[in-house]
């Protein structure tokens, strides 16, 4: 005989297992919004993209390994020039698609080199000088690992990930960058 306690307790627990795959978890906008994707590797410890500020400390904090030597972080921030123009602001725009493609460019990196946590977030909405854009951050055995993963990382992130920068300059004009 099942009591009404089991049953609520059935139910709970039926929604703490539910699907939490990243494309049943979605944002106010739309974005899949995993922060931690524990069907990928051990090593990938989190990614997403958030319309809200980003945490170099929750970054960081989540590639400590106690068997890792080394942390890489990089940090991309609004810059307030670009290419001799002053920049007012910015705003990012992310395709459905971008955390899952964050998370094939994550796995690629963790399958490359001998790391033992990596982790990433970017940001959408808009954003002031000085904001952070993105944050992705290693850890491995030892500093030349991280500093490899961490550039491939970035670099593949920066050039594959379907996210469009949408550029708001002093001087009233605008530009489009990474759009196809």
């Amino acid at each position: 005989m099942v009591t009404q306690t089991n049953v609520l307790r059935t139910a709970k627990e039926a929604e703490d297992t539910a699907d939490r795959s990243p494309s049943a978890q979605a944002t106010a906008g739309g974005l899949p919004r995993p922060t931690r994707l524990p069907e990928v590797s051990d090593v990938i410890r989190l990614l997403d993209i958030r319309e809200e500020p980003l945490s170099v400390d929750e970054v960081y904090a989540a590639v400590l390994d106690e068997r890792a030597g080394a942390v890489d972080v990089f940090i991309g921030t609004v810059r307030g020039e670009d290419r001799g123009r002053a920049v007012a602001g910015l705003g990012y725009t992310a395709h459905p698609s971008a955390i899952e493609r964050l998370r094939e460019v994550a796995e690629a990196v963790a399958e490359t080199h001998p790391i033992r946590a990596l982790s990433a977030l970017h940001r959408v909405g808009n954003l002031e000088i000085g904001d952070i854009a993105v944050i992705v951050a290693v850890s491995s055995g030892h500093r030349d690992d991280a500093f490899a993963a961490c550039q491939q990382l970035i670099d593949t992130l920066k050039a594959t990930l379907p996210i469009w920068k949408h550029q708001l300059f002093r001087d009233g004009s605008d530009e489009w960058v990474g759009t196809p």
